[in-house]
């Protein structure tokens, strides 16, 4: 069964958030809320989403400027909300990186219709490896080399990883010493919540300390937060 997009709807009325997240969920789709971008890039930097509804005036940083942030990024289609008249707005977010746009006040079932037209044109590509594509990275006592998604020790020993492996290793190497929930290394490895009583990260986590802690009853690299989830408790270095 194929896993509903996630959608991020930022927006700084909250009223606006939640009625559209209401709605997306309503028709089958996964909706998380942000109220302006510093919330946007902590839920950005804890989540995987297939496309933003983006409000353009927000205190702050506002939409435009981060429509070309984002864009200059990373390829998450993006819809914005523009206010009724504003055609400079919507130009402007053309030309800088916008998928779409929609007028404020707008029906919802417009802006459904609209994502799930940017959704069929804008297929999401694998991008597992992230920033570490074609690189080479050293952590602890290891260097995983991306590409082949083998490991290397101090011997020169390798290990090769799984694909679950390998996204989950990516996932912590990208965020190292931030505490994840299993709800967020689920949604970033694989697009979907947990169950009440899912152990899917529970069981991949263990799977992987095998392969790189070096003892495995004691932890050092990824560690589990009481209450909290895992973090990757080493620094990161891209070697090449």
């Amino acid at each position: 069964m194929t896993n509903p997009p996630h959608i991020l709807v930022v927006d700084d009325h909250q009223q606006i958030r939640d009625s559209v997240v209401r709605f997306l969920e309503k028709n089958g789709m996964r909706a998380t809320s942000a109220r302006d971008a510093v919330d946007m890039d902590a839920k950005l930097a804890s989540g995987h989403f297939d496309l933003m509804v983006l409000d353009v005036m927000m205190p702050g940083e506002n939409g435009l400027s981060v429509c070309q942030r984002l864009s200059a990024n990373q390829r998450l289609p993006i819809i914005l909300l523009t206010a009724l008249g504003e055609e400079i707005d919507r130009i402007v977010g053309l030309e800088i990186g916008a998928d779409d746009y929609i007028s404020k006040p707008f029906n919802p079932r417009e802006l459904l219709a609209r994502i799930k037209a940017v959704l069929r044109r804008s297929p999401q590509l694998e991008t597992t490896a992230g920033d570490f594509a074609g690189s080479k990275v050293r952590f602890a006592h290891l260097i995983l080399d991306a590409d082949r998604q083998v490991l290397i020790n101090a011997n020169s020993e390798e290990t090769a990883l799984t694909s679950a492996d390998f996204k989950l290793l990516a996932v912590l190497l990208q965020r190292p010493r931030i505490v994840l929930s299993r709800d967020q290394l689920l949604d970033l490895i694989v697009g979907r919540s947990a169950g009440p009583f899912d152990r899917t990260i529970d069981n991949q986590v263990s799977r992987l300390r095998r392969k790189i802690e070096p003892d495995i009853l004691r932890p050092k690299i990824i560690k589990t937060i009481r209450n909290g989830g895992y973090s990757l408790t080493v620094d990161v270095e891209v070697i090449e």
